[in-house]
């Protein structure tokens, strides 16, 4: 071996130890790992540009971002409004279910995210009992499709780097069924495994929302269940004013009333969900300000509103805006906003006119924070446009009849220019991190190749081809990249496994699909740590599990994937 062999197989080492040593930011130890061996002439700039803008990472990116206006209707959340159920092991199978099939063809994170709300805010079951379900569920689903989890588009973008055929959508359908099952089967007799916490609320901590229900509204006469408000994304309706009364221990039973007024607590940024119920006006609203221009503010302790009400003041005229929420730290607010005496440091998010800038009291009376952006919802022929239009993307993709790069780039220019997303919205979410890791990733085989260490790979392999029946073979590259999925990354763990795997099944002249399948499904093999798929982490957060928490119910869903994946692959692709 030369010396840029050695070179590259220490970047390499370096890379797999700094992904386990750095778990939190893996973006920055590809982004070493890349500069290190463009600097040192390890891959020449054709590689790197070649690698930047890779088909089938640029697809994945596509897909992200024109999954961003799916997230903006209401599709998930009137599905996950009819999956909660008072029995137990209805409410398990209708979310293992909903959450398998809908991952297989949406973005999985997206789907996690979406089922958060509705699950934590649950009044029959413990979020504790079916969080880890929901994401286990969500990485099973995504192994059914090309498109079911990034994962997938990873490796594929690697296969077509190899100058391979693309893989097919449903290519990954057989073995994914077979993982669906057996998996969801064991999960569901292990479900008693699953902890019984106790979600502590932060609602004091978060601001506090107030919208009227006009009298012709469709919310009136039906409960607080019926009409989905127990399914909102980081907004939970904490109180109803009822004319003189307040309602604080509200049931999912208790019927909405004209003139009700709901009180919410949560994320003011989720604030526009409740624009999608007919007939419910925000309380800023009711002053003729719109909700498009917010502004943060902290009330300064000279500030005349200090000990007064909203409406005593006159906030309208006097400051050119109108309070849309209210937060005040350590201590829960409650009851109308406009009756609700300020105090020195409560935190208002303002609904602000064109003269709010120009007002010579605006800093006598508040600290400027910041303006706040809100997560848009879609109504009408817009949310029509985004949901079908992603149905048919899908669908051309799943047909053979357009490629997936080419649907999904046409779907997001009309999603652009019908304004269902904005350009804002696509740099905000842009995935940086996802494009810098795979991209990098892709750098470090062609150093690889380069440098010769995949030549060097293939002829020891060669030299002791008896060790390595095509079986042990695989086995042992799904092995690897199942150890790396739970200790750096999913998609970390495809990108750095897959240059081996294809050399190895070269070199043994082994088919080198099933060694491929054996990256792909064993990179989505992550159920005993919660750092190594983000829908893992996600509810790892949200329902304040433990690691043993994992552990525990992860070991035996893991084996059964790990003996089932094994024996599909061999049966489905052959060896």
């Amino acid at each position: 071996m030369t010396f840029q062999s050695y070179f590259v197989l220490a970047v390499f080492i370096f890379t797999i130890i700094g992904l386990i040593k750095f778990q939190q930011r893996p973006s920055l130890v590809f982004g070493v790992a890349l500069l290190s061996l463009f600097s040192t002439q390890m891959v020449s700039t054709d590689q790197v540009i070649k690698s930047l803008s890779n088909q089938g990472l640029l697809t994945l990116i596509l897909l992200m971002l024109c999954s961003i206006a799916l997230e903006k209707t209401r599709l998930l959340r009137l599905v996950a409004m009819k999956v909660i159920r008072p029995n137990y092991s209805a409410t398990w199978l209708r979310l293992f279910s909903f959450t398998v099939v809908s991952s297989a063809f949406l973005n999985n994170t997206a789907v996690v995210s979406t089922m958060l709300a509705p699950i934590r805010n649950n009044p029959n079951h413990s979020a504790s009992k079916l969080l880890i379900p929901l994401s286990y569920a969500a990485i099973l689903g995504g192994t059914l499709t090309l498109v079911g989890t990034s994962t997938n588009l990873i490796v594929n973008s690697l296969v077509l780097d190899a100058n391979l055929p693309s893989l097919g959508f449903f290519d990954f359908t057989l073995v994914g069924l077979a993982l669906v099952i057996t998996c969801g089967i064991t999960l569901y007799f292990c479900r008693s495994l699953l902890p019984n916490h106790k979600i502590k609320s932060s609602k004091a901590q978060s601001y506090f929302i107030e919208a009227k229900v006009s009298p012709e509204s469709s919310l009136v006469g039906k409960s607080i269940d019926q009409n989905g408000l127990r399914h909102l994304q980081s907004l939970f309706l904490v109180e109803i004013m009822r004319g003189d009364s307040q309602l604080t221990a509200i049931t999912p039973n208790e019927v909405i009333q004209a003139n009700d007024k709901l009180i919410f607590s949560g994320d003011i940024s989720k604030v526009s969900q409740l624009r999608l119920f007919d007939g419910l006006s925000i309380f800023a609203e009711n002053s003729g300000l719109p909700l498009g221009n917010l502004r943060e503010v902290v009330v300064r302790s000279e500030s005349i509103l200090n000990g007064n009400t909203l409406k005593s003041v006159g906030f309208r005229s006097l400051f050119d805006a109108a309070v849309v929420a209210i937060k005040r730290d350590g201590e829960k607010v409650s009851g109308k906003i406009g009756k609700l005496k300020i105090k020195p440091g409560d935190f208002l998010v303002l609904a602000v006119g064109e003269d709010f800038k120009s007002r010579r009291n605006i800093r006598k009376n508040f600290i400027l924070l910041s303006d706040v952006e809100l997560d848009s919802r879609l109504s009408g022929k817009k949310e029509i446009l985004a949901i079908v239009g992603f149905i048919v993307a899908i669908a051309l993709a799943a047909m053979g009849i357009l490629p997936l790069f080419k649907t999904v780039l046409l779907l997001l220019g009309v999603l652009l220019l019908s304004g269902c997303v904005t350009t804002n919205e696509l740099l905000r979410r842009f995935p940086t991190d996802i494009w810098l890791i795979i991209s990098s990733a892709i750098v470090l085989s062609y150093a690889l190749q380069n440098s010769g260490v995949i030549e060097v790979f293939n002829q020891v392999m060669s030299e002791n081809s008896y060790l390595f029946s095509p079986l042990v073979a695989l086995i042992v590259v799904y092995a690897l990249t199942l150890l790396l999925t739970e200790l750096v990354t999913n998609n970390a763990a495809a990108a750095l496994i897959f240059p081996i795997a294809y050399g190895l099944a070269t070199s043994i002249d082994a088919n080198p699909i099933a060694f491929i399948m054996a990256v792909a499904f064993g990179a989505s093999a992550s159920f005993i740590s919660p750092y190594g798929y983000q829908t893992n982490l996600m509810v790892f957060n949200a329902g304040q599990y433990k690691l043993n928490d994992f552990i525990k119910i992860g070991v035996p869903v893991s084996i059964v994937y790990s003996i089932t994946c094994v024996t599909s692959i061999v049966f489905v692709f052959g060896l």
